[in-house]
């Protein structure tokens, strides 16, 4: 029989960690003289001694090394644990939110997906603002790790090529998971501060500039205005246009470049292959706009640059409504979601490595096919990839678009239109944030969808930030057989 000890101890102090991090907001309202703390207060009580007494009812069962069967459990229950307790202080707090919303409001929060059901941002409490932001923030880090520590030895959707010690990621450099997860922590840390700073001194006040760089190193895309980015100037566009593209590189390699090796970085096809595909759909969308425009200006090259950029790096800030901007631009945005940023870094969606091993396979097939006595073996970067990897990858993207499909049809089964079925699926499976329409675009939020959309959409962000394969085999009969 599996043992649950073991994970439920871990959850239990992931879960009171969580609620000491509500320190922060409460400390925050207590500051403003905002009697909103008192909510903080409670729901930190509640968060901490209910994690605590997990954790010591399942102490002694505490193990040196999780088995297989476990980590996938514990990689699934904590994504599915802290949101509940993460929704404490919308339900309790100034939104009064329906325990719906509360819990859909924190799954987007941890995901990092960025869609939110509250309006009226900028009237919200400084401490609802901030715990807003910490919850992206936290999940950024953790998707960070799951991804470049748990998914690779779970060898779900071909991420077990980052455990190869040929392909330099993990190696020498990274020898073991803890001192992975606390090097790229610093590294976050680092890039966090520096965001923050960026910001202020563009013009921010100091308050939303650190909020904001929480939403924005961990591409979670969580702004203190209705109007996201549209409330700010040409000089934070440009700082978090950077931000979001550094946050959407494999943080592996920042790793490997402070100690030392800068050339993974500067050679990283990966990296090459998501920079040149950002390139090329922002002058594509900038060249039709300044043709429908007639005139060309700095406003639609920032305003392309911005928006492709946080949508491909799953952000989901906005700065113009690029629903007015034609039919053209909007597919480009669609697709180009759906591609995603680099393999280790906070970014979603499908991850640019994936479709670059489909294509070498693919390749491999064509020159197959004319050269029947050939052997043509599919190389990443030079070397070749094995068999279990390109049958990952293959399951990975067929359970993925089954995935998109089935939410789809499920929220159109609530009454949602196709437009806001088939967007809105994309938007959190692939943890993106807003979809298109009016009602969940850029100029709008996802508040008047029906209760059952909005779990249907929960549950999509679940499976999609795990990577859909892990929760897969959890569902799975055989899973559970001893």
């Amino acid at each position: 029989m599996l043992d649950l000890r073991p994970v439920g101890y871990v959850i239990g102090l992931l879960v009171a960690s969580l609620g000491l991090t509500m320190l922060g907001p409460l400390v925050v309202d207590l500051a403003a003289g905002d009697e909103h703390w008192f909510v903080f207060l409670e729901s930190m009580i509640l968060t901490v001694l209910t994690g605590a007494l997990i954790a010591l009812a399942c102490a002694n069962g505490v193990s040196e090394r999780l088995s297989l069967r476990q980590t996938f459990l514990l990689t699934s229950l904590v994504w599915l644990t802290l949101p509940f307790f993460g929704a404490i202080p919308f339900a309790l707090g100034a939104t009064e939110a329906s325990f719906t919303d509360a819990f859909f409001e924190a799954m987007s929060g941890l995901t990092t997906t960025g869609a939110t059901v509250l309006s009226g941002l900028e009237g919200l409490p400084a401490g609802l603002q901030l715990w807003r932001g910490i919850l992206q923030w936290l999940g950024g880090v953790g998707i960070i790790v799951v991804a470049m520590v748990f998914l690779p030895e779970l060898r779900v959707g071909g991420m077990q090529i980052f455990r190869s010690e040929a392909f330099d990621t993990m190696g020498k450099i990274l020898p073991r998971a803890g001192e992975i997860a606390s090097r790229i922590s610093v590294i976050y840390v680092t890039l966090t501060i520096s965001c923050a700073i960026a910001y202020f001194a563009a013009g921010m006040d100091g308050f939303d500039a650190i909020v904001h760089a929480m939403t924005t190193v961990s591409t979670g895309g969580m702004a203190n205005s209705d109007l996201s980015f549209g409330a700010y100037g040409a000089g934070v566009h440009y700082i978090a246009i950077l931000f979001m593209i550094l946050a959407a590189l494999p943080f592996v390699r920042y790793v490997q470049l402070l100690a030392g090796s800068p050339e993974p970085l500067w050679r990283d096809r990966q990296i090459h292959a998501f920079l040149l595909i950002l390139s090329a759909c922002v002058l594509l969308i900038t060249a039709w706009v300044w043709g429908r425009q007639g005139v060309m200006t700095e406003t639609a090259l920032r305003e392309a640059l911005f928006n492709i950029t946080s949508i491909m790096s799953g952000t989901g800030y906005s700065n113009a409504d690029y629903m007015q901007w034609g039919t053209f631009p909007i597919v480009i945005l669609f697709w180009v979601g759906l591609i995603g940023g680099c393999a280790g870094s906070t970014s979603c969606s499908v991850k640019v490595f994936r479709y670059q091993l489909l294509f070498s396979a693919i390749k491999s097939q064509i020159r197959q096919i004319h050269s029947p006595h050939g052997v043509f073996t599919p190389r990443y970067e030079g070397r070749p990839i094995s068999e279990d990897v390109i049958n990952s990858v293959m399951a990975f993207l067929v359970a993925f678009i089954l995935s998109l499909g089935i939410t789809a049809v499920l929220l159109g089964m609530t009454g949602l239109d196709f437009i806001t079925s088939v967007s809105g699926a994309a938007a959190a499976i692939a943890n993106i944030g807003p979809g298109l329409g009016q009602e969940i675009g850029p100029a709008g939020n996802y508040a008047n969808i029906n209760d059952t959309a909005k779990w249907i959409l929960a549950i999509a962000m679940f499976v999609g930030r795990l990577e859909i394969m892990v929760v897969l085999t959890i569902l799975s009969v055989k899973f559970w057989r001893t």
